[in-house]
């Protein structure tokens, strides 16, 4: 297993939306997404980039990561293919993002996680932990 990750590298919708789907247990919708997205035009708006891994040419992992255009960069959506898990490319996919948001000059680069994912985000990537407020809409 040769695991190669690529930034702001071209991707096929149904691909992430396959991962997203196993990832976070909902429905895979195909080429659009589950809700009708547009990946591709949704993180090419948004996002300051993304990551990708592969696996011998196959999408295995992802991230995306958002920005406020300024100094602040975020981590949204870190996946990893089930047959994957536990090899080390979810921490290599956050450590490409956080060399990326380095060389566009952000300054922090946040993630909010459930506690289950606790250990990966800070004995694994790195963060620290910090005080956040969150208001479900």
């Amino acid at each position: 297993m040769t695991i190669t990750y690529t930034w702001r590298d071209d991707f096929d919708n149904a691909a992430v939306d396959a991962l997203h789907a196993a990832g976070f247990g909902h429905p895979a919708a195909g080429a659009s997404g589950p809700s009708g997205t547009d990946w591709q035009a949704q993180l090419r708006r948004h996002s300051l980039g993304w990551v990708c891994a592969r696996d011998d040419g196959d999408l295995v992992g992802f991230v995306n990561v958002a920005w406020d255009g300024g100094v602040h960069a975020f981590i949204l959506d870190t996946v990893v293919a089930g047959s994957h898990r536990r090899t080390g490319i979810g921490a290599g996919l956050v450590a490409e993002a956080a060399r990326q948001a380095r060389a566009a000059q952000c300054a922090w680069l946040h993630v909010d996680f459930e506690e289950d994912l606790r250990a990966f985000y800070l004995d694994a990537c790195g963060f620290r932990p910090t005080a956040a407020g969150l208001i479900a809409l």
